[in-house]
């Protein structure tokens, strides 16, 4: 019998380069694993430009090879699937996890030396799916394939997506959906959740040896510091720290900020219940399932440091000898944490503002425009691109005299820098991003793909969303919030 492996074994893409160093890592962080067969693949997106960055040409293999090599059907030559081992807090408890639905193929290595990982997920059963079906649905795929690549071109560390299929087969949550799989890159996968999972187990052994090939892969400068493990920690902070800062700036809502979803690279991961705020308010939740708001806008700054002491507590035996030397040590770098991510957060919120220097009343004059939006509520991403313009914005919320008597403080401000008024709103317009993906218009995009087997309004969004900072005729809808987002909700896709 001749099977859809056997016709597309020899039509792969060429390029791939694995490099698997991390399942030549101890057996305890992981467990071998295989995609799951299913009836019909289909592809619903390829990502070429990003396959192009990675050196894999796929103009060269027919759509069903591609689409037998991203349902697991087909495995590159060279990868070794497995499933990592991890825990993490969720929701503040603590839980033993693992890829319950994802599947690592392993490490290709990129025309430029890069090391990323290339992950299915939605692949199938593994040992660490519990009760789960390691299963994922079509629109849950395509809303981390929009939001992820629409963080890339917002310049914004985050993980790519590659491709998304079909399965041909039905998954079921709150209803009968399409099964999809989602094929996702990364620096790695390695997450604070990760090192959670060895200290759960008081494996003090395998825990220097995963902090010892985290440094080699993502710190290598440490490798020689006379404290590699406490140097370790203080970058992870100070990642985390520029990375919240800037979701902080776009108006971006993680939704799931679990230990598990703290990627040490410094990349964002998992696009699960996430969403950008329009109108400005610090509260705003989109996760169904953040009743208490936890995970709030407002709040991912604090999660962030939250999260930080999670990985910290895992450090304490590398950091020293003595359990209260190695707290102590832990605690003066956590405590720099606040002063960190405000530096970052003033640097670019200032940006965003044409402000090049600092000035001590800077935060003051930022405060005081946050405030105003919330009172007015005001967009979050229009507001900062009105203010690109180089006068004053028109419409009736701008005539407020408390917007007038704000706009003249930062004249004055904006006058007071060294670079000329010109090039400051050009500055401007090249951080504060015109599109941004309205929740109505992938939700839109989600609901021509999933019911109507239509992907036109899909690529015209991610079209519009590859181009943030540009303002043209074809964008303008994609400016426009929605008149009912204060009810949205995302969901997760488990």
């Amino acid at each position: 019998m001749v099977t859809l492996n056997d016709l597309v074994a020899d039509q792969n893409p060429p390029g791939w380069r694995f490099d698997n160093t991390y399942s030549r890592l101890p057996e305890a962080f992981f467990a071998p694993a295989k995609p799951a067969a299913v009836a019909a693949p289909r592809v619903v997106i390829l990502n070429h430009r990003l396959a192009e960055e990675l050196g894999l040409d796929l103009d060269g293999i027919s759509a069903e090879a591609a689409a037998a090599l991203f349902a697991g059907q087909d495995l590159p030559s060279g990868s070794r699937p497995i499933a990592q081992a991890y825990a993490g807090h969720q929701y503040g408890g603590f839980t033993m996890l693992g890829d319950g639905r994802a599947i690592l193929l392993g490490e290709h290595r990129t025309p430029s030396g890069q090391l990323v990982d290339i992950q299915l997920k939605g692949s199938g059963r593994t040992q660490f799916s519990r009760r789960g079906d390691g299963r994922a649905a079509l629109g849950p795929m395509l809303r981390e394939y929009i939001i992820s690549e629409a963080m890339y071109a917002l310049g914004i560390p985050t993980t790519r997506s590659l491709a998304v299929v079909t399965t041909g087969e039905a998954v079921f949550r709150e209803s009968r959906l399409q099964g999809a799989v989602l094929t996702r890159v990364a620096a790695s996968h390695i997450r604070v959740g990760t090192f959670e999972y060895l200290a759960a187990k008081q494996d003090d052994a395998n825990l220097r040896v995963l902090a010892d090939y985290t440094i080699n892969r993502h710190y290598p400068e440490l490798a020689e510091s006379s404290n590699r493990y406490l140097e370790f920690l203080r970058a992870v902070m100070d990642r985390q720290a520029a990375l919240i800062a800037r979701w902080q700036c776009v108006g971006f809502i993680h939704g799931v900020m679990n230990t598990d979803n703290m990627a040490i690279s410094g990349e964002t991961i998992d696009y699960g219940p996430c969403a950008f705020m329009n109108v400005y308010r610090p509260e705003t939740v989109f996760s169904s399932i953040d009743h208490g708001g936890r995970y709030a806008y407002g709040n991912q700054p604090a999660i962030g440091q939250w999260n930080l002491a999670r990985f910290a507590e895992t450090l304490l035996p590398l950091l020293a000898p003595e359990q209260d030397a190695a707290i102590a040590l832990a605690m003066e770098v956590l405590g720099q944490y606040p002063t960190v991510f405000e530096q970052y957060w003033l640097s670019g919120m200032g940006a965003k503002l044409g402000l090049q220097s600092a000035e001590a009343g800077d935060l003051e004059l930022i405060q005081s425009l946050l405030s105003w939006m919330q009172k007015s509520a005001a967009d979050f991403t229009n507001t900062f691109r009105d203010l690109s313009t180089e006068k004053l914005p028109t419409g009736d919320r701008y005539q407020a005299p408390e917007f007038q008597a704000w706009y003249a403080q930062w004249q004055q401000r904006l006058g007071r820098e060294s670079l000329p008024q010109a090039l400051a709103y050009a500055a401007m317009r090249s951080v504060n991003p015109a599109v941004i993906p309205r929740n109505h218009r992938v939700e839109e995009a989600l609901s021509a793909a999933e019911d109507h087997n239509d992907l036109s309004v899909l690529h015209r969004l991610l079209a519009a969303l590859a181009k943030p900072y540009e303002v043209g005729a074809d964008f303008a809808a994609y400016r426009e919030p929605s008149p009912d987002d204060g009810n949205y909700q995302t969901f997760c896709g488990t």
